[in-house]
């Protein structure tokens, strides 16, 4: 099994949550997990869509990692859906290129658990993040569990810790 993991942090020298999630990623075995830093990859928003799909090709999982910023993503991950994921590639007429793969969010939410419960927000994390469900589906990828980190402003270094690790066993599994 490869794993792609593409990270989605506009600023990721402020991360504490995020940069430690791609961190752990990027020390587990290259053969297995390719981690690509997408804003740095991009930072004038130009998205090499050819070699994205490429990427994309060679491996098996693809996790797109972000933190959640007012209950959706940065925009680069929208932008690199909308480059990336095209018709006739991703869907449609010989779209087929995610059929089969399976497709994981890892984010990172500031507040906890319990704010992601329908009677409190009206909504549940999996329906906040159903957009990326709804993306697997479309495009015939099986959708994985999502990694999850709440709290991710206030974890103390071994609740990082123990969520970067199980992260990298997340990543692994399979």
């Amino acid at each position: 099994m490869k794993t792609l993991v593409l990270v989605f942090h506009p600023d990721m020298a402020k991360s504490r949550a995020n940069a430690a999630l791609m961190a752990a990623a990027r020390k587990l075995p290259s053969d297995a997990v390719t981690v690509r830093d997408e804003y740095a990859l991009c930072p004038d928003g130009t998205i090499d869509v050819a070699a994205e799909q490429r990427l994309i090709e060679q491996h098996d999982r693809i996790v797109l990692q972000f933190p959640l910023y007012w209950y959706s993503s940065p925009a680069l991950l929208k932008q690199w859906e909308d480059e990336v994921l095209a018709y006739g590639w991703a869907y449609g007429p010989g779209g087929e290129a995610l059929k089969g793969k399976e497709i994981m969010v890892a984010t990172t939410a500031g507040g906890p658990a319990s704010e992601y419960q329908t009677e409190d927000n009206g909504a549940t994390i999996g329906e906040v993040l159903s957009p990326y469900r709804m993306m697997a589906r479309y495009t015939r990828a099986a959708w994985l569990e999502p990694f999850v980190v709440f709290r991710s402003m206030e974890l103390t270094d071994a609740e990082l810790a123990t969520s970067a690790a199980r992260y990298a066993d997340a990543l692994l599994a399979g």
